[in-house]
């Protein structure tokens, strides 16, 4: 069996790098690492169980109908932030005037960028043929304006790492919302039950992040603070509304050309795909990014600190995604019921889009951390231009056609990046696809397994999905160990390494 090469790796070491600094990073970010893991956990899986509870008392097709609006209000988003929120974790030199400024700015644009969608109502409900859309994008538009009240509030705490807060503010917004939407939901009131979910969801959040952040803006605007963020800030929020128009234009494909509940369908299984998927890669960008950022200046401490990231990334995110494959009828009867059992197909070829998102998350955030937005820039519209030609040629196959080209897309953008991570710091595409192609082997093998004693097994869905689950645990975790996979040995003694810094650090005070 194949094993990465370690690069003279140990326990307490990171490759001849500066042992403080090293030391200092390391226990900067497992700290983050796991209070975000802590935030992304209860944040993702208390709005996953309210999915899956109205999805259980709704259907695709008011899903569906929500889902028409997710580019629009997607849009407004990016328009709203700026690239102002990237470019104050990036730089080093704000000060209080920067902040004030990007807040400032956020509200006007808020009201602006509200102000325009409710006016574009009518059109939108025209264009697809819902009449409903006018008064749903009204509501929705709302929620735009809200989020730009605590947008700043919350890229600070991120930019300090304070995911403690941020898990407070999370929980507590989802429970709030959740619980609402679900009464909602009961009383009959259908897709206007997730309509208000998203405005408290963001409402409540606003509100907490006043509450329990201190920081207040300056009666300051400056165009100067403007000039110097947008230096950063403009290329990555140009990168952002294309991939946000990328990503959501599916929506507008479906909604147009199909049907609202195919839209549901398909949106309920990206958005089932992206709970394990996503749980790890947000983590990864909220931590990974400052963490770069403060690395920026020592290419072999971003350099190693980017392997090892990719590796232990990889080791979680392959197995899961794989295994969701194999486990998807049993996962969707069990979950959503008999109503959504059309989703398995398009569930099953978006896990594979899933593999390999840490990767893409990773290698950009190299770029952004050490600046280098316009050239990220430039990237986006390549893979962009290429996506969005895979994505149209998709559409005309239906929903597993749009879901098919996304893995040709996933793929095409990971060489892609991965090429400049080869420039910058010398782990390109080859380097890391021999570092997890044996996690990837390993998982293949579990899935397949898993596959075919789903086929012949005959059991309720709820029985076969834990049976199948902890078969599939148990039946990587042996291949692994036989196998002596080499990552998972590197992960284990990075994190014995924190545990013997905590018990110096409690011995020294």
């Amino acid at each position: 069996m194949y094993r990465p090469k370690q690069r003279n790796l140990s326990p307490g070491t990171l490759d001849g790098i500066s042992t403080t600094t090293s030391a200092m990073l390391k226990s900067r970010a497992i700290n983050a690492l796991l209070w975000s893991a802590a935030d992304g956990f209860l944040r993702q899986g208390l709005q996953f169980a309210v999915s899956i509870v109205l999805a259980r008392m709704l259907g695709p097709s008011e899903f569906g109908t929500i889902a028409l609006l997710a580019i629009f209000t997607g849009i407004g988003t990016v328009l709203l932030d700026g690239g102002f929120s990237a470019a104050l974790i990036q730089r080093q030199d704000v000060d209080r005037v920067d902040e004030s400024t990007v807040f400032w700015f956020n509200l006007c644009i808020g009201f602006v960028v509200a102000l325009a969608l409710w006016a574009l109502g009518p059109a939108i409900a025209a264009f697809y043929g819902q009449p409903i859309l006018v008064p749903l994008m009204g509501i929705m538009s709302l929620n735009v304006f809200l989020s730009g009240l605590g947008a700043i509030h919350a890229t600070l705490l991120a930019k300090e790492l304070n995911f403690r807060t941020l898990m407070k503010v999370g929980t507590a917004a989802n429970i709030v919302s959740g619980g609402v939407a679900i009464w909602m939901a009961y009383r009959g009131f259908g897709v206007w039950a997730l309509a208000l979910q998203a405005i408290l969801m963001t409402g409540v959040s606003t509100l907490l992040l006043w509450s329990l952040h201190r920081w207040r803006p300056l009666g300051a605007f400056s165009r100067a603070s403007v000039r110097k963020l947008f230096g950063f800030g403009g290329y990555h929020f140009a990168s952002s509304m294309m991939e946000i128009i990328y990503s959501r234009l599916y929506t507008l494909l479906i909604g147009r050309f199909y049907n609202v509940r195919e839209l549901g369908l398909y949106n309920n299984a990206d958005n089932t795909k992206q709970m394990p998927c996503g749980f790890f890669t947000s983590i990864l960008m909220r931590v990974a990014f400052p963490m770069f950022s403060a690395a920026a200046h020592d290419k072999a401490t971003l350099r190693r600190g980017v392997q090892v990231a990719a590796r232990g990334m990889m080791l979680l995110n392959v197995p899961m995604m794989l295994g969701m494959a194999a486990v998807a009828k049993p996962l969707v009867l069990t979950l959503f019921g008999q109503n959504w059992l059309a989703m398995v197909p398009v569930l099953r070829v978006l896990c594979l889009v899933g593999v390999l998102w840490p990767l893409q998350v990773i290698n950009l955030q190299v770029l952004m951390a050490q600046g280098h937005s316009r050239l990220m820039f430039r990237l986006e519209v390549i893979k962009k231009s290429i996506g969005l030609v895979l994505l149209v040629a998709g559409s005309f196959h239906g929903i597993m056609g749009i879901a098919w080209s996304q893995v040709l897309s996933s793929t095409v953008s990971f060489v892609i990046n991965a090429h400049y991570s080869r420039r910058l710091l010398g782990y390109g595409a080859v380097d890391q696809t021999r570092d997890f192609l044996p996690i990837m082997g390993v998982a293949l093998a579990m899935a397949g397994i898993v596959y075919e004693l789903d086929v012949h097994l005959v059991l309720r869905p709820q029985v076969a999905l834990v049976l199948l689950t902890c078969a599939g645990a148990i039946v990587f975790a042996l291949l692994g160990w036989l196998l002596r996979l080499a990552t998972v040995d590197e992960m284990i003694a990075l994190f014995r390494s924190r545990f013997r810094m905590q018990q110096q650090a409690t011995k020294d005070v």
